[in-house]
C-alpha cells in the first residue's frame, strides 16, 4: 500500500504564510515527479507546482513568486511554502506522486483545505 498524507492546511489572513507537507509512505519507491494541485468550489483542478526528482520546479502564474515547492527525498516528503496568500488561494490542496520502475504509478493524498480570509 502507498499513501501520501497531506498536512498543514488552516484557516490564514490574507498576507499570511502557510507550509503544507505531503509525505509519502508505505511500499512506494523511486518517486519521480511530486505535484502539488487545488482545487477551489466550483471551479477545475489547478495545478499548482511541480518537482523532478533531479530538483527543477515549475509554478502556475498565479503562485510564482509567492509559492516554493521544495522536496526532502530522504524522507519522501513535498513542500509547499506559500506566502503572501491571497483569498483567491483558497481551495483544497492535494499533492500527487510519479513513482516505480519506470515512474508510471502515481499516488494522490487525501487533500488539505486552505482558506485565506480577506
Amino acid at each position: 500500500q502507498v499513501q501520501l498524507v497531506e498536512s498543514g492546511g488552516g484557516l490564514v489572513q490574507a498576507g499570511g504564510s502557510l507550509r503544507l507537507s505531503c509525505a509519502a509512505s508505505g511500499s512506494i519507491f523511486n518517486i519521480g515527479t511530486m505535484v502539488w494541485y487545488r482545487q477551489a468550489p466550483g471551479r477545475q483542478r489547478e495545478l499548482v507546482a511541480t518537482t523532478t526528482s533531479g530538483g527543477n520546479t515549475n509554478y502556475a502564474d498565479s503562485v510564482k513568486g509567492r509559492f516554493t515547492i521544495s522536496r526532502d527525498n530522504a524522507k519522501n516528503t513535498v513542500y509547499l511554502q506559500m506566502n503572501s496568500l491571497k483569498p483567491e488561494d483558497t481551495a483544497v490542496y492535494y499533492c500527487s506522486a510519479s513513482w516505480g520502475i519506470f515512474q508510471t504509478r502515481e499516488n494522490w493524498g487525501q487533500g488539505t483545505q486552505v482558506t485565506v480570509s480577506p
